[in-house]
């Protein structure tokens, strides 16, 4: 069931939901997120449940903003190295999960059974007034993986997810996602900052705001913690993606020729197709614009009943890192 975000009562009746140990999906700027209680491990496994998910597989737990964070924070994590503190005030409330060292006895099954745990603030002002509200309630966070299957395409609308769960979920609208692909992910629980997952924020805005360079993850003797959506193969559509350069994509066009069927093309280059079977869009040359679009894209070409979708291979810039990584995966799949 869709309800508006919009709405103070269905707001708190989300909370209230959330407080009692139900599933809520919300809005974020990034994607919309299947949430729980994150203090509660009863309430955390029926994510994994709905979603399919191992339940090894570390969650990204919600906080809301100002003083409700601050508390969230002490009460999931244990104090943050100071590179860490600065990334807080630079992204918070922002598209940026920083993976920091949980508090012993506290959101366990939220964090996979690490030591570690996922923590973000979002921006979108939807989540906030649920995320506040959950506070009022004593639910200090909210644990929120993307709202579908898990490895299968990440939701941007309310719509996004009624159609791959039906009714069974309470779903809080808060309008197409600003952003589109999840957050970038940071470790900051040994000792230096370290990208895990490429996002809207990028390198060099993490470098500049901590005030160190990010370290490579070979340079680290332990191991990388687990983190959301850092598998190799991820953010899938039914049909089989596959990335090519513009010239490989016309090529492949032009020996197909009129008899292409089934088959979506997702390209900046103006490409030429003798079939009228060949679904066509446009992606962006702005890496942004891309991102939003990105998982909508997928989406609707599933919809239009594709088998393979060609998507051109974006430009090798720091812009273009989060759409590039989400792509690779969903081509791996």
């Amino acid at each position: 069931m869709i309800v508006d975000g919009q709405s103070p009562e269905a707001i708190a009746a989300a909370a209230d939901r959330l407080r009692a140990g139900g599933l809520v999906v919300f809005p974020t700027e990034t994607v919309y997120g299947l949430g729980a209680d994150a203090g509660s491990d009863a309430a955390v496994a029926g994510i994994f449940r709905a979603k399919g998910r191992p339940s090894d597989h570390p969650l990204i737990v919600h906080v809301a903003a100002g003083a409700r964070g601050t508390e969230a924070l002490s009460h999931f994590a244990q104090p943050l190295p100071p590179f860490a503190e600065k990334l807080v005030r630079a992204f918070w409330p922002g598209p940026l999960t920083l993976i920091v060292t949980r508090q012993p006895g506290i959101g366990a099954a939220a964090a996979g059974g690490q030591g570690t745990i996922g923590l973000r603030c979002p921006a979108h002002a939807v989540a906030q007034a649920l995320l506040e509200a959950c506070a009022e309630r004593g639910v200090l966070g909210v644990a929120g993986p993307s709202a579908n299957r898990f490895g299968r395409v990440s939701p941007t609308t309310a719509q996004h997810v009624q159609d791959e769960f039906g009714d069974e979920l309470l779903v809080v609208d808060g309008g197409p996602c600003a952003v589109g692909i999840e957050s970038t992910i940071v470790d900051c629980s040994r000792g230096a900052p370290v990208l895990l997952r490429p996002g809207a924020v990028t390198r060099e805005q993490i470098e500049a705001a901590c005030g160190e360079p990010l370290r490579d993850k070979a340079e680290l003797a332990a191991p990388d913690p687990r983190a959301s959506g850092t598998l190799a193969a991820h953010y899938a559509p039914d049909a089989k993606v596959r990335l090519m350069d513009a010239k490989a994509l016309q090529s492949a066009l032009d020996v197909l020729g009129a008899q292409a069927a089934h088959i979506a093309v997702w390209a900046r280059s103006p490409l030429k197709s003798r079939s009228p079977r060949v679904l066509q869009r446009r992606m962006p040359d702005d890496a942004a614009a891309a991102a939003q679009q990105l998982f909508a894209v997928l989406r609707s070409f599933d919809a239009e009943g594709a088998k393979l979708i060609w998507i051109e291979t974006p430009p090798d810039t720091p812009d273009w890192e989060g759409v590039r990584d989400r792509l690779q995966r969903a081509a791996a799949a």
